[in-house]
């Protein structure tokens, strides 16, 4: 399967249920297993399958639940990885903000162990048939662009190209291969870095690093293709982009077009989750990239505030969009996960289900149900 399981997905958090939140916290003072906090996740997890399920979505995830941030908890069960846990810390304005996490390669990256076969394996036993259950993981590029050539071991690598990239190349196929045995057939890898870098402030931080961020694009669709290379012939792999989305802030903006050809042109990936719901994406020009075969997945609904988008006002944007890419080759999502992070976006709960029945409707008026 190289093709999405409809016209309609979603990027795959949900807000956390409080009894969730609180078995977390319990967990935290001590008060509470692994092995209990994980049966508090797997109830939590069955009824997220059932509320997918029932609002119509046919690719389902386990709602990250399992997950304090979605980046951090993969990334640290590779080989070779440290990472530290981000901090809040109040700005002199009094408005809080959270310090981006440091993740750092002290030593070879490896594939360590099976890090989401199991969870996996518990989501897929959830499903109803005809369900397509999809694994959402960070972008390898996240061991780069975060720290530069200083947060990778000069020791274990004096030279990053080729053996840094081939090794966590290797180490996500065969992460890819675990999860392929068990079953899986959608991966999502979720991108920050090549959204950031079509940002003026972040390419500036970038060339401080020592990175020429013009070059970078091109690097890590490099970098990703190698990862797709490891990859089972049969199992479709998108990537998401995203300016930040840590309770319902941003963190970059900027049109795609910096990225854009390396992104649609040069990287081999199946489908693509672009943020398209505010001005701070820009037009859908950069579209004109978009390779045979690849789909663009729309993110025209927000899943930052509550307020509803309109079905003319978004099957306008996606008439615009398709002056850029074939329509057959557009789909529709919300522009990211409703909790990127444990702490969850400022929506209501049930906002999730009219967010994404807006988009279901709105796909199936313009593709069709079939």
């Amino acid at each position: 399967m190289t093709q999405l399981p409809a016209r309609y997905d979603h990027v795959g958090s949900f807000l956390r249920p409080a009894y969730l939140l609180e078995a977390r916290e319990r967990k935290a003072r001590g008060e509470l297993s692994a092995a209990g906090l994980r049966e508090v996740e797997d109830r939590a997890i069955a009824e997220i399958v059932r509320f997918q399920e029932e609002v119509g979505l046919k690719s389902i995830t386990d709602g990250e639940f399992r997950r304090t941030y979605f980046h951090i908890d993969f990334l640290d069960q590779l080989g070779g990885v440290k990472t530290d846990i981000p901090v809040t810390f109040i700005k002199p304005d009094g408005s809080q903000e959270l310090a981006p996490p440091v993740i750092k390669v002290v030593d070879k990256v490896t594939h360590a162990r099976d890090i989401q076969r199991a969870d996996f394996e518990y989501l897929r036993q959830c499903l109803k048939p005809g369900s397509t259950p999809k694994v959402t993981i960070p972008s390898p590029t996240m061991l780069h662009f975060r720290g530069g050539r200083a947060g990778i071991s000069r020791q274990a690598y004096p030279e990053l190209d080729p053996d840094f990239y081939d090794d966590v190349a290797r180490a996500y196929g065969q992460e890819l291969h675990a999860l392929h045995a068990a079953g899986c057939r959608y991966v999502q890898m979720d991108d920050t870095n090549l959204a950031y870098l079509c940002d003026p402030r972040m390419r500036e931080a970038a060339r401080q690093r020592g990175d020429d961020p013009n070059e970078l694009p091109r690097r890590y669709a490099a970098f990703i293709n190698k990862v797709v290379a490891h990859k089972p012939a049969d199992m479709l792999l998108a990537m998401h982009l995203c300016r930040g989305n840590f309770k319902s802030t941003f963190a970059a903006s900027g049109d795609y077009e910096p990225v854009a050809e390396a992104l649609l042109s040069e990287m081999d990936i199946d489908a693509y989750f672009l943020e398209y719901d505010d001005d701070r994406s820009g037009d859908f020009r950069p579209l004109r990239f978009l390779r045979k075969g690849k789909t663009v997945v729309l993110g025209l609904v927000t899943t930052k505030f509550g307020q509803m988008e309109s079905k003319d006002d978004l099957k306008r944007r996606i008439d615009e969009a398709a002056r850029y890419a074939p329509l057959e080759q557009l789909a529709l999502s919300p522009q990211c996960g409703f909790s990127s992070t444990v702490h969850g976006n400022n929506i209501a709960v049930e906002d999730q289900r009219s967010k994404l029945r807006l988009v279901i409707e709105t796909a199936n008026e313009v593709w069709g149900t079939a």
